[in-house]
């Protein structure tokens, strides 16, 4: 596009970009026309860099940070205000634009859909509560975090492919809740280990769950009974927000099947391990994500 300056991933962004390949859902599937895909891939690139920031886990050798303009050893939230920083200046028509090759990527899709800077914002937002807020008292506390930290991504999802209605956000958000809590659900263990719990505490008392048993190798019969039970509540909002797909057509319909199927399918394996989360994030193969997204899929279509 005229005016936009357009930047080539480097390494470390190119090393970010291949972890959609590790996602519970399509990030960007073929059968998409190639400009959404190339939209859907520039707000991915952006989600997965801001969850890296806040997690720690930004590619080796300090890339990052220097397009940034911060310090390779500096903290996260020190990093997330000078992505924030590089964020706004998507949004800003005076040169020279954003730094980071992956907020310059997202520029040109940040133009053609004349996308808001709410969403993007609220997942900084996200990342610099994981900073300050490692437990969470309530479910609704959790709901409301997830409001900001996975909603906005299919509002995005929406507004580029130009469907954006507010039931189709209510089913959205409804959608993208489930799929964080499903991946908290997976990652127990790996989000103890950065001194967070995203299991509400009002449930851990509930099933009588205490940090430690979070920390064993396997699960005990009140985790299980536990993580079975969040499950079964994804499962009711992955269910709520399913109509979404029902309510569009063509390819985006294919796509929204197979965020509803990842989820469903991460939740079927979750429940093969017999919700021992513990030892690892249990995974669906691929055959049962297929499988699962053709039910998505002809449930929309009304065939049972």
């Amino acid at each position: 596009m005229t005016g936009v300056r357009q930047v080539s991933p480097d390494a470390s962004a190119r090393t970010t970009l291949d972890k959609a390949a590790d996602e519970n859902f399509p990030v960007a599937p073929f059968f998409l026309p190639r400009a959404w895909r190339a939209d859907l891939m520039a707000v991915y690139g952006f989600a997965r860099l801001v969850d890296d920031i806040g997690d720690g886990d930004l590619a080796p050798g300090g890339a990052d940070a220097r397009h940034l303009g911060a310090r390779p050893d500096d903290g996260p939230e020190a990093l997330l205000d000078a992505f924030e920083t590089d964020l706004l200046r998507v949004f800003d028509d005076t040169p020279p634009g954003p730094s980071h090759p992956l907020l310059a990527s997202l520029r040109p899709t940040v133009r053609r859909h004349a996308l808001d800077p709410g969403p993007f914002l609220a997942l900084v937002e996200a990342n610099r509560r994981d900073q300050r807020v490692r437990r969470y008292a309530t479910y609704d506390d959790l709901v409301g975090y997830c409001a900001l930290s996975a909603d906005p991504v299919g509002r995005l999802v929406l507004a580029i492919s130009g469907t954006a209605t507010p039931e189709r956000i209510r089913r959205s958000d409804a959608v993208c809740t489930a799929l964080q809590i499903v991946e908290h659900l997976q990652d127990v263990a790996e989000d103890l280990r950065r001194d967070r719990i995203y299991l509400p505490a009002e449930d851990m008392d509930r099933f009588r769950v205490t940090e430690a048993d979070l920390a064993g190798p396997t699960a005990n019969a009140s985790v299980r009974a536990l993580v079975a039970y969040e499950a079964e509540r994804a499962r009711a909002l992955l269910d709520e927000g399913a109509p979404l797909v029902g309510s569009v057509h063509g390819r985006l319909r294919l796509l929204l099947a197979g965020f509803v199927a990842g989820g469903h399918a991460a939740l079927d394996a979750i429940r093969a391990a017999r919700y021992d989360v513990l030892p690892g994030p249990p995974r669906a193969p691929r055959h049962r994500l297929l499988r699962r997204a053709g039910a998505v899929w002809r449930a929309a279509r009304g065939e049972g």
